[in-house]
């Protein structure tokens, strides 16, 4: 009884991040609450493992998890630079307008 209530209230987060997703004001605010449904979802898999009785479900959950993490990166990186190849450090070609020194004066 006490895992179904649980179940419940993670529902009720996922349904409030989804809100929170669609009403953002920014798109990092979409990006954070894209995060926080992954992560709830998680929340959602492990729990819904344990009552099932499928502890197989705590290595899904696990794997979701890193997809998420990675796949946020991976969206932050592309809405920073506009590319995922981008290295995101400066080039040698980029320190030599600047005498190498960063831009110091």
């Amino acid at each position: 009884m006490m895992f179904a209530a649980a179940m419940a209230g993670v529902l009720a987060a996922m349904t409030l991040t989804l809100v929170r997703g669609l009403l953002g004001p920014t798109v990092f605010d979409r990006v954070l609450a894209l995060n926080t449904f992954g992560t709830v979802t998680v929340l959602a898999i492990a729990v819904l493992g344990f009552l099932m009785g499928r502890p197989q479900f705590l290595d899904i959950a696990l794997l979701y998890a890193l997809i998420n993490f990675v796949g946020t990166i991976a969206i932050l990186k592309y809405l920073q630079y506009g590319d995922l190849g981008v290295s995101g450090r400066k080039s040698d070609a980029d320190n030599a307008d600047t005498g190498g020194d960063g831009g110091r004066p």
